[in-house]
């Protein structure tokens, strides 16, 4: 098994998501009834991706904390953030919603804040140096 000393960008990087994740998430949740009249989302489809969310960006600082990060942990955290944009860009052209304007405006700015966190991610998992993990 492969561990990383983290880059100092990979361990901001993970750092912001964990932050951005975590202040989205309860945004959501704390305001899922306002949100849903503003962008015309379901309000249990706000509600349940605040609360998504919450575990996640706990996940991020735990992660971001660690001298070593295991390389596969990066790539869940990566895989993870992945669905997230496929899953927003599924629900804007499944019909099984119907935003308004600001609506679909918000589930893209949001999509693609999560690229932005990939590719720092990946830039910062190249940046760091890799360590074999004692047995």
């Amino acid at each position: 098994m492969t561990a990383v000393q983290p880059s100092l960008l990979l361990r901001r990087a993970l750092y912001a998501d964990g932050l951005i994740s975590g202040a989205t998430g309860l945004l959501l949740m704390l305001a899922a009834d306002v949100l849903s009249s503003w962008l015309e989302l379901p309000r249990a489809l706000l509600f349940g991706a605040g609360a998504s969310l919450l575990p996640f960006a706990l996940a991020l600082a735990w992660l971001a904390s660690r001298a070593r990060i295991q390389r596969g942990a990066v790539w869940a955290v990566i895989a993870v953030n992945a669905l997230w944009v496929l899953d927003s860009l599924l629900l804007l052209v499944s019909g099984w919603v119907a935003p308004n304007l600001l609506g679909y405006a918000f589930v893209i700015a949001q999509a693609l804040a999560v690229l932005l966190f990939i590719e720092l991610e990946l830039l910062g998992l190249k940046q760091s140096q890799a360590q074999a993990l004692p047995a």
